[in-house]
């Protein structure tokens, strides 16, 4: 009669393939805190988008982070010599010797990419698009319904072997970075700023986005109202929104539209009163923070999208 089957070895190196967007970034966070939980002496390592690499440089929780240029290595089939950079990619990737891979992008490139590794255990969605799943060694089953993606990472977390009970994000901001983002407000305000409003208009589609004229009249119902001054945020393609509600309004406003990174960014929502936003990344890095949040919802569905926090109220129709 066979005994008992043999426990399998707890994994040494562990890779969290989740290379965009930033508000997806953010929802996997919860992954990373319980991989660490769960194998505390573990080398957990994170493969991520060139830009958004900046947001996990130096994290407390990890190993190692890995920069997948998605641009550059998309015009490998027109060029040669970038071809050649991308096989030198695969080849490092394996020689890194993972043994748990968990992909929670969920895209043929992805799944490609843990296949690559030569991991014994890769994990991702029986569902995953584009026949990612093909390359998985567990494909997990997805919750049914309109589950919050924060709610499906945990899924396949759990699948994997992690102990994720309630999510966690940790973002791992310094007293540095939350020191220079006060340097900022203070230098952009001409003085302290103990109290303000960030208001962060863009989205990454159009439809997403409210209109310039309701986010003016909104900040000038503020002012009226006499509750903290406003600050403006985004990114340098947000830019001319940011400068189109300036002209707009009529009571003063601080842009800082373009003037930050994206962990000085996290550093400036964290300092917020309130944020008001429409359904982007920077409002799942407030969500993550526990900043109060309004959000303005157009498409999307906030079920599934929305900000993953108690604190939170969606306008939507």
């Amino acid at each position: 009669m066979d005994g008992p089957r043999p426990a399998a070895p707890q994994p040494q190196r562990i890779l969290i393939i989740k290379p965009s967007s930033l508000g997806d970034v953010v929802h996997a966070l919860p992954v990373l805190a319980a991989a660490r939980a769960t194998y505390p002496r573990a080398h957990l390592a994170w493969l991520v988008g060139t830009s958004l690499a900046p947001l996990l440089a130096g994290h407390p929780l990890l190993d190692e982070v890995i920069e997948f240029d998605r641009r550059r290595y998309g015009r490998m089939l027109q060029s040669p010599r970038v071809l050649a950079e991308f096989v030198r990619f695969v080849r490092d990737l394996r020689r890194r010797r993972f043994d748990l891979v968990l992909d929670l992008q969920g895209l043929a490139r992805s799944g490609f990419l843990a296949w690559a590794t030569g991991a014994r255990q890769r994990v991702g969605f029986r569902a995953a698009r584009e026949l990612a799943w093909v390359f998985y060694t567990l494909r997990v089953l997805a919750p049914a319904g309109d589950t919050h993606a924060v709610d499906k990472n945990a899924a396949l977390a759990r699948a994997a072997g992690l102990r994720l009970d309630t999510p966690e994000f940790p973002l791992g901001l310094r007293s540095d970075e939350l020191d220079r983002a006060r340097a900022l407000l203070a230098t952009a305000a001409g003085g302290p700023l103990p109290a303000f409003t960030a208001v962060v208009p863009g989205a990454r589609w159009p439809s997403k986005q409210w209109p310039t004229e309701k986010f003016a009249e909104l900040i000038d119902a503020l002012h009226a109202a006499s509750r903290p001054p406003v600050v403006l945020l985004g990114g340098p393609d947000e830019r001319p929104l940011a400068a189109a509600i300036v002209r707009a309004v009529h009571a003063p406003v601080i842009d800082l539209c373009g003037r930050t990174n994206v962990r000085t960014l996290a550093a400036v929502l964290a300092l917020a009163q309130q944020v008001i936003c429409c359904d982007s990344g920077p409002m799942h890095i407030a969500a993550a923070l526990g900043t109060p949040i309004v959000a303005v919802f157009g498409p999307t569905h906030p079920a599934r999208t929305g900000p993953y926090a108690a604190d939170a109220q969606v306008v939507s129709r």
